[in-house]
């Protein structure tokens, strides 16, 4: 059976998330903040082990035009539940409304359950109370523009939650946005990469993982896996495939560094529970003591925003210091994600390339200076 899947992505991510979805061999169609796709169950195991910048993977159930809580009780009621949910599914709905008479989220949440709730008692010849002791399937309803589209989260908690980051910094950066900011580089694992704000290490780490071909969900556990209609037989195969993938024997040069010499202890901890200890090399050091070395490298960096007026100063400071130090060497390439607008100015330099990303709810510029190859 296939499934129309469709990979959940922070704005600015679909192009790579769907680029993504086509290496694992599947054609797509991207909106904004979704890519969709069909796949079989195969589909949704690798899609969750593999995928590096989703935040989830979700099977769309069904779409359909709603106008009433009528005719939203009915369609609903109409899907074949049962091929879904067992009998003893646990299945909390989640809603959302934008642009449609049906604007009331709690209500249409309450409809739909109760039609699904209909529907398996008759699927399921029950005839008192459904129990709810079984796995957790995440539905959920959106409204958008008087359409209503039911979703089954198969991914469970969020894709960047990878299982390695027991303890992060006071502005943790996300995986998958990590990731995203690596994969927008030309940084392949062959060239030195420095990251001199690396607090937790979650972007060294994205970055060691994606170079050794480490599936960013090999270690940890999703929802699917405790599904009826998900073999375990299929998991295990895929895990393995993706365990027979790592390059182990890929040599590389990942440095990272952070004033705060506390963080610096996070770091090599995450960094040795997914498995990199070693591979990565974390020292407590002030971003002014940085110096250039190499004849080429890159530097992938998140510093502070100086979002406060009391620390604008202070930032802007160390984005000049920066323009005075790479600027001038010509073979390295410098990435930097950060809200103010200022930056290229005080920096010294336009940036080769620039892309909008969001970093939770702050919007940024994701600032690209290439090296000469």
């Amino acid at each position: 059976m296939n499934y129309n899947l469709v990979a959940t992505t922070p704005m600015g991510l679909e192009s790579i998330v769907a680029k993504e979805v086509r290496e694992l061999g599947y054609e797509t169609s991207v909106e904004n903040g979704r890519v969709y796709y069909k796949g079989d169950k195969r589909a949704i195991v690798k899609s969750n082990i593999w995928l590096r910048c989703a935040d989830r993977v979700k099977i769309v159930v069904a779409k359909f035009p709603a106008y009433s809580f009528e005719e939203l009780f009915e369609k609903t009621k109409e899907i074949p539940w049962e091929k879904y949910l067992p009998k003893n599914a646990k299945f909390p709905v989640d809603g959302r409304s934008h642009k449609s008479k049906l604007f009331s989220v709690s209500d249409c949440q309450s409809i739909v359950k109760k039609a699904i709730v209909e529907k398996m008692k008759q699927s399921y010849n029950v005839k008192g109370w459904l129990e709810e002791t079984g796995a957790r399937y995440r539905l959920e309803i959106i409204m958008l523009n008087d359409e209503a589209t039911i979703l089954l989260d198969t991914s469970g908690e969020g894709l960047h939650k990878r299982g390695y980051r027991k303890n992060q910094g006071t502005a943790p950066l996300k995986e998958t946005l990590a990731a995203a900011m690596v994969k927008l580089t030309n940084w392949n694992g062959e060239i030195p990469l420095y990251d001199i704000f690396c607090g937790s290490g979650t972007l060294l780490i994205e970055a060691a993982m994606l170079a050794l071909n480490i599936a960013p969900g090999l270690n940890r556990n999703f929802d699917f896996e405790k599904w009826e209609m998900i073999p375990e037989k299929l998991v295990k195969e895929e895990r393995e495939k993706a365990e027979e993938q790592i390059n182990y024997d890929k040599t590389l040069e990942i440095y990272g560094s952070d004033i705060d010499p506390k963080i610096i202890e996070v770091a090599t901890s995450n960094a040795e529970e997914v498995g990199l200890s070693g591979v990565i090399e974390f020292k407590q050091m002030n971003v002014y003591d940085f110096v250039i070395k190499n004849e080429v490298g890159a530097i992938i960096i998140n510093p502070p925003y100086g979002e406060r007026l009391s620390e604008k100063k202070e930032v802007e400071k160390m984005y000049k210091f920066l323009g005075e130090n790479i600027r001038k060497e010509k073979k390295w390439s410098l990435y930097i994600l950060t809200s103010n607008k200022k930056f290229e100015h005080i920096y010294g330099q336009k940036a080769t390339k620039r892309r909008k990303l969001f970093n939770g709810s702050i919007e940024c510029t994701y600032y690209q200076y290439w090296g000469d190859k």
